[in-house]
């Protein structure tokens, strides 16, 4: 310390003691605020931002992101739990709450003046047996077993939003996922659009098997309800184009004038003749088929007036995303000139209409034929409910995705953990020479703050509880806590499954984070902006 001071005399340091105990405390502090989001009985927390605005959520990593934390220790283990969102796409509270179970439990250890190193290495060796453990216990999956994959989701959805909402988003989250697998491509839950309208209840969110685009027809005379549509996907522009370079107009009478303006006309409207052509080709006379134009540049107003009386719906401005989403959804190719307009490059929907709330018009593009693309169309009667199932929705086709590219889940409702502990104090524990055995049990003994906090969260006793599941275990059943009745539960049975990539993520991260904090003997504030001025 002594010697910090002689290079800066400005710093400020914290000795050995002190820095550790301020690390443990920072982590029990962030363990107590996490704790009671855990689990499908999680509490709520309300975020007020300095605006005065209001955000209701139980997710982790939402409450990590928003929350605005000091302490630089606290900072540091919500940035590895945010890390764990952004890699698996949940477990946030997980890590958070195993990350200060393993300084808790260090502490009492260090309390008796045993030192941080050997804990570490007690850590180490638990870590390493817990990563051939999840192997050991991890369910294969059949990737096309709808059922299987629509209990992860509920799994994962459920923690999140109340029942009745979870029940109805699971089955849409499923055939979402389901929708846009490729077989032997990787999935891409960007072909998923995710679009939110401010009405009706949450309950009436639901999975459009199409396209819904956040804008509509801009002539009024357009059909605002069409059926059995041709879809034409294109790139072309069909609006009076301003020249790249300065230029002008020179003329010496008014007859002049007109042909110029008329000539310029001309190639606009070659473009959209062309366009009326191919409609009247696949169309003929026939009434009933209708013929939609979704073009990514402009149609300017005289353009739009020619669709109309060739009753031809056209729409401008799609957004990018969307014309991809387009092709995989409808069908045929994106065409980026009038030369390579043909029959084969239309797509097909059983309607196209137009939907009008308040001044926003949302254009639906449903019926349509092997989709690779679709909508999950989230309602709510305000920003609060929109932004509380969007964030859920995300967790939920992330969970279908590992479990995809896993092949395999892990039993939940805690029984992984208290299986876990079991095995390192029977089995692990006793392979162990010397003080790094303190370190394994310490890491034992921390798994079980999952459980604990289901039964809690629950309204249950943990300790009746967590000796009920432990008996179990010692039986040889792998059963984990049922948060409705309070007994032991097979998780198999019930359904209630983990991501294998997220559990090996947590027994990944939380030891090395909490093993960093242990060694930390001494923190200095000596800053550059601390020099004297």
């Amino acid at each position: 310390m002594a010697a910090v001071k002689q290079v800066n005399a400005h710093a400020e340091t914290m000795g050995s003691q002190a820095a550790l105990f301020m690390n443990i405390n920072a982590a029990k502090g962030l363990l107590e605020v996490m704790k009671t989001n855990l689990g499908p009985r999680g509490t709520i927390k309300m975020l007020v931002g300095g605006a005065g605005d209001i955000k209701l959520t139980k997710d982790g990593n939402v409450l990590l992101r928003e929350m605005q934390i000091q302490n630089p220790t606290a900072v540091m283990i919500a940035r590895t739990a945010v890390a764990q969102d952004d890699i698996t796409g949940d477990g946030t509270t997980t890590t958070v709450l195993i990350i200060g179970e393993l300084l808790k439990q260090a502490e009492k250890y260090l309390n008796e003046g045993l030192h941080p190193r050997v804990l570490v290495e007690g850590f180490e060796i638990a870590k390493k047996a817990a990563l051939a453990y999840i192997d050991k216990v991890k369910k294969p999956i059949d990737g096309s077993d709808r059922e299987q994959l629509r209990c992860v989701a509920y799994t994962a959805l459920r923690t999140k939003l109340q029942e009745s909402i979870a029940n109805q988003l699971t089955d849409n989250v499923t055939d979402a996922v389901l929708t846009v697998k490729v077989p032997n491509e990787p999935l891409d839950l960007h072909m998923v659009e995710i679009m939110h309208m401010k009405h009706k209840m949450a309950t009436d969110t639901r999975l459009v098997n199409g396209l819904v685009l956040d804008h509509g027809a801009r002539h009024p005379d357009m059909k605002k309800y069409n059926e059995d549509c041709f879809i034409l996907t294109c790139n072309i522009s069909l609006e009076y184009e301003k020249s790249e370079v300065n230029s002008g107009f020179f003329y010496s009478n008014a007859d002049q004038r007109e042909k110029m303006v008329a000539a310029e006309r001309m190639y606009t409207d070659e473009r959209v003749h062309k366009i009326i052509e191919l409609k009247n080709k696949v169309c003929g006379d026939d009434p009933s088929k209708s013929f939609v134009v979704i073009n990514q540049k402009g149609i300017d107003p005289l353009s739009l007036d020619l669709l109309v009386q060739n009753g031809i719906v056209g729409l401008r401005r799609a957004k990018k995303r969307n014309m991809e989403r387009l092709i995989l959804a409808c069908g045929g190719v994106a065409v980026n000139s009038v030369e390579e307009l043909t029959p084969e490059s239309l797509g097909y929907a059983d309607k196209v209409y137009e939907h009008v709330i308040g001044e926003d018009k949302y254009t639906f593009v449903e019926g349509v034929k092997n989709p690779h693309s679709c909508t999950l169309l989230i309602k709510g009667p305000h920003d609060h409910t929109i932004a509380q199932v969007k964030e859920a929705i995300r967790d939920g086709l992330r969970a279908i995705k590992n479990t995809l590219e896993d092949g395999s889940v892990i039993p939940g409702a805690g029984s992984f953990e208290v299986g876990l502990q079991t095995h390192l104090k029977n089995e692990v524990v006793k392979t162990v020479e010397g003080r790094a055995r303190l370190g394994v049990e310490a890491f034992a003994e921390a798994l079980l703050i999952v459980p604990k906090t289901l039964a809690s969260n629950s309204g249950n006793d943990p300790q009746e509880a967590l000796i009920s599941l432990q008996n179990e275990h010692e039986k040889g059943n792998f059963l984990g806590f049922d948060v409705e009745s309070g007994e032991p539960t097979d998780p198999c049975m019930s359904g209630i499954y983990d991501n294998l990539i997220v559990k090996r993520q947590i027994l990944q991260s939380s030891p090395i984070i909490a093993s960093q904090l242990l060694l930390v003997d001494e923190v200095i504030r000596a800053g550059r902006n601390m020099r004297p001025r």
